[in-house]
């Protein structure tokens, strides 16, 4: 009896795919994927049970260099920020620094502290404090923990001089700064602005064991995270060989809900038809079906009006969603006309020949303006 379950992500069942298929694969492998995805959420905003998500990851045969968790978040930085939509700021932590400084405060239980702090922004630093109590971690390590995790800055420097203030150190810790240094002094010499240290982060999943990532959308912060994922060292393994990786993912059905409730963008048509052919008679119907067949063949979007009405309430159908252009039938020995119902011009056209303005051949995206 064997318990399954529907995907609850993507990075998962792709290491799964990389220890099967290891001899197969060029390291380092990288890969994107686009997929729906389940989790057993109580939907609200920005939460779904089913949603759609887009990953990016790459894996290496045994060791995989820092570089990959520099240059992954910056290709996600980049994609998003071409986006119409409100700046996106990456935000950065790493794993080995929230490590050394649980190992320099004393802090044995380190996962207990990192679900804490992962917490932070649903339960507020008063809420964490009450879960790391919970777990044996109160007076001043709580205290060092909960300053720890209002670091958020670009400078790598100021990173480095907010933690000594701290009183923390330790080889672990070393580690995890240079890494982190790294990652924001590169960002900021290609992206500037676009990367930020954020030391509260610590993803709840445990797998995770290096530089760490979540998103925000400028003005948007409420929505939470769109964008997440990680270091992974030991999550593919196959007994003798590990395969280290580092991955993002983006909440494809967060993001676009938001897009379009704020509105952060709106679509030049409703729906992805260019013309609507007119019906004159609803004994003429044959004769709309076989222009829009040949438009159609052409690769032009093409409807036929659901009846034989007025022809003002044909264009009506079509303005209604946002439909450029209307078909007219000619009478027998007469031209067939098409009306851009935007500027009114109506022309004489063949379905053969007629061109559709390039603009027009599929609905665009634009950023909503203030």
């Amino acid at each position: 009896d064997k318990g399954m379950g529907l995907h609850f992500d993507l990075t998962v069942p792709f290491a799964r795919y990389v220890v099967e298929n290891a001899n197969e694969l060029d390291f380092p492998f990288k890969r994107y994927q686009i997929q729906k995805v389940w989790r057993g959420e109580r939907p609200q905003d920005g939460r779904f049970r089913e949603f759609t998500q887009a990953d990016i990851d790459v894996v290496g045969n045994g060791e995989l260099p820092f570089h990959f968790e520099v240059d992954l978040p910056l290709v996600m930085a980049e994609a998003l920020n071409n986006l119409p939509i409100p700046p996106v700021r990456v935000l950065v932590n790493n794993r080995k620094v929230v490590q050394g400084v649980c190992e320099s405060l004393g802090v044995t239980d380190v996962e207990a502290a990192l679900r804490g702090l992962d917490k932070i922004d649903k339960i507020g630093p008063e809420g964490v404090a009450a879960e790391l109590a919970q777990s044996g971690i109160h007076g001043d390590q709580a205290s060092v923990l909960l300053q720890m995790a209002q670091i958020r800055t670009s400078d790598s420097s100021e990173v480095r001089s907010r933690l000594a203030d701290l009183g923390v150190g330790g080889e672990l810790l070393e580690e995890g700064l240079r890494e982190l240094s790294e990652l924001l002094d590169t960002a900021n010499k290609r992206m500037p602005g676009a990367v930020v240290a954020d030391l509260k982060i610590a993803r709840g999943l445990d797998y995770y064991t290096g530089s760490v990532y979540e998103s925000e959308i400028e003005g948007h912060e409420d929505l939470g995270s769109i964008c997440s994922g990680g270091r992974y060292d030991s999550l593919a393994k196959d007994g003798k060989r590990t395969y280290p990786g580092v991955g993002l993912s983006i909440g494809v059905s967060r993001l676009v809900s938001r897009m379009i409730s704020a509105p952060m963008v709106q679509a030049s048509r409703k729906v992805p038809t260019a013309v609507v052919v007119a019906v004159i008679a609803e004994e003429q119907r044959e004769r709309s079906e076989q222009i829009a067949a040949v438009l159609r063949s052409r690769g032009i979007s093409t409807d036929v009006a659901p009846s034989a009405a007025k022809f003002g309430k044909q264009i009506k159908f079509a303005d209604k969603r946002c439909i450029p252009f209307v078909w007219f039938p000619g009478d027998e020995g007469t031209a067939d006309t098409v009306k851009d119902i935007r500027s009114g011009d109506q022309v004489d056209a063949d379905p053969h020949t007629w061109v559709l303005p390039e603009a027009d051949a599929v609905p665009t995206i634009e950023k909503v303006t203030d």
